[in-house]
């Protein structure tokens, strides 16, 4: 089950079935996938926040209650379905904010880490359980190897183990850490900052900085260099530097 919900400049995604610590079925995993493209698709929308209902889980992870093994080969296609929401956020040209609520394990992890932003109160946990019921976290073994070193999430893969919101921001999966009490306060603020800057350079920017990160570095390089030219060509820089020099707040133009 999942609430889209648009209010202002933000969308905010919820999986909502706290009562089994919002778990990512095929099915929801789709439809978050649906409408993270809804959201890169509304001009209105500038910051998406994906995050669980509750105060227990942002999601657990997989629904190992559904098929997930009953028809192995026939449902390969439908399994793409966490790929696709990796391929979604990554490349739907607006901020993405995961609001860690609580325990954020398995898919959940990868969910969390495929976000641009990862701001977790400091009683979660992470976690790649899968190993524990005879499974391997295949698909976000891709987002977990580009933010964690290799040897980190390799052990955390082969044995399962739990890390602290702490530990979790220590190996550069989450960007903050907060007491629930202040959690809500430290999204909002960091929506608001996002909201106060240019969102054709957020988008340009974003898709600059994970176009590069499997690239050598001349490719990089020579790719950031045709970048730069493409953000100086539009209309929210020239508005940039012209306010810097006139002393007064910008007005983003989004173009």
């Amino acid at each position: 089950m999942l609430r889209y919900e648009v209010a202002g400049n933000r969308a905010t995604l919820t999986i909502d079935d706290q009562e089994r610590r919002n778990p990512m079925s095929l099915q929801t995993m789709g439809e978050l996938a649906g409408r993270v493209n809804e959201a890169a698709a509304d001009p209105a929308v500038r910051v998406i926040v994906v995050t669980g209902a509750g105060d227990r889980a942002f999601s657990a992870g997989g629904d190992l209650t559904g098929r997930f093994v009953d028809a192995p080969l026939a449902d390969h296609d439908a399994r793409g379905a966490l790929a696709d929401l990796i391929r979604s956020l990554r490349r739907c040209g607006k901020p993405v904010i995961a609001r860690v609520n609580g325990h954020a394990l398995a898919g959940g992890f990868g969910l969390a880490a495929a976000c641009d932003i990862v701001i977790a109160v400091d009683d979660a946990m992470f976690g790649t359980p899968e190993v524990n019921v005879g499974l391997w976290p295949m698909m976000i073994t891709a987002v977990l190897q580009r933010l964690i070193p290799r040897r980190a999430a390799f052990e955390l893969m082969a044995t399962g183990r739990r890390i602290s919101a702490d530990e979790a921001l220590r190996l550069g999966v989450v960007s903050r850490v907060t007491s629930r009490a202040e959690l809500d306060s430290v999204v909002d603020e960091t929506v608001d900052r996002l909201l106060a800057v240019s969102p054709a350079v957020l988008a340009l920017g974003k898709d600059a900085f994970y176009a590069v990160e499997d690239m050598p570095l001349d490719a990089a390089l020579d790719h950031l260099h045709n970048g730069l030219t493409t953000v100086a060509l539009t209309e929210d820089a020239a508005e940039g530097v012209a306010s810097f020099v006139e002393k007064r707040a910008p007005q983003w133009r989004g173009r």
